[in-house]
């Protein structure tokens, strides 16, 4: 399949700075396996989300290792990091900021929230009710906040990964579709397998945290220039409609109530060229689309039945003709 899809003109400056991510990626997800076991494959998706100027939603049960992988990711890349931990009686200023008066210079002055930092991560985004939450949609969307009339703009890069708890769990809101649609992929952790739980004891039954013990792999600008990549990252016509291709018959069915918007479709397409850049290629193929769509598809839909979305999404992936 990759020797059939069109691929971009030999560039060596190109091929070198591919080689330099592949190496740095893989020094970053072996550094975050240090602290996360068995989810090396969670671990690589997040990264790619991030690579591709996406946010993350980590789906799952407390005690998973959702906020644990937010900060190895912090501690392994040289980024400002803060945490909101959302409850009920959060307000949107809270998260954004507001403007606070000045005595001495008599004139209001705008005191910035936790959200201006490079990765935000949202505990328990779905604890907060719909109008807290509505606060992100913005700064995540175009990277400002406004406030009071007056936009502020965030420091590149700007990246949140939200954890969120089962709906059935108590205490918990539903997430606005418009709120879910900000977020590129939707992860879950799951279980380790029981010889990475067996390490997972090891590591963190010592006096320290083990988190606090990991070291910077890539500098900030290191990661600037992991974004910078993936526009280059050559898609060819083929694979524009293989993409295309999917959303359509996603659309086309009846039994899909919510089908993938426009910009889902963009945000897979950007997913698959940090992919195809993770395995060393400079051009994307249908397996590089095939492996991330479930994770960015699923969490956009409502399909009728009992399927879930990330099934649906493999179902549809194996009816599409991939092109050859």
């Amino acid at each position: 399949m990759a020797n059939a899809t069109p691929r971009p003109p030999a560039d060596p400056e190109r091929a070198a700075q591919v080689a330099r991510f592949c190496e740095e990626f893989n020094a970053v997800v072996a550094n975050i396996g240090k602290v996360i076991k068995g989810k090396d494959e969670v671990v690589r998706k997040v990264l790619l989300t991030m690579t591709a100027k996406g946010h993350v939603l980590l789906l799952d049960v407390p005690g998973t290792g959702k906020t644990m992988l937010a900060r190895a990711i912090a501690a392994t890349v040289a980024c400002d990091f803060k945490r909101i931990q959302f409850t009920p009686d959060l307000l949107p200023m809270d998260i954004t900021g507001t403007n606070v008066f000045n005595l001495r210079s008599k004139a209001f002055e705008f005191q910035s929230g936790p959200v201006f930092t490079n990765i935000l991560l949202a505990d328990e985004i779905n604890r907060a009710t719909p109008k807290t939450q509505s606060a992100l949609l913005e700064v995540m969307a175009e990277g400002q906040v406004t406030v009071e009339g007056r936009t502020h703009k965030m420091p590149p890069p700007f990246q949140v990964i939200a954890t969120m708890n089962p709906l059935d769990h108590q205490g918990t809101y539903q997430l606005p579709a418009a709120q879910l649609d900000r977020f590129t992929m939707q992860l879950t952790m799951g279980f380790p397998p029981p010889d990475a739980e067996m390490e997972l004891l090891d590591v963190h039954l010592g006096d320290r945290p083990v988190v606090d013990s990991l070291t910077q792999i890539i500098t900030h600008e290191e990661f600037l220039a992991w974004q910078a990549m993936v526009p280059r990252i050559f898609i060819g016509e083929q694979v524009k409609r293989y993409l295309v291709a999917v959303a359509n018959h996603i659309r086309s069915d009846s039994r899909v109530l919510a089908p993938p918007s426009p910009r889902a479709v963009l945000m897979l397409a950007r997913v698959a060229q940090a992919h195809a850049l993770s395995e060393g290629r400079d051009y994307v193929t249908p397996t590089d689309v095939q492996v991330v769509a479930a994770d960015v598809f699923s969490h956009r839909l409502v399909v009728s039945g009992d399927e879930t979305g990330h099934a649906y999404v493999e179902e549809v992936l194996a009816k599409v003709v991939v092109p050859a």
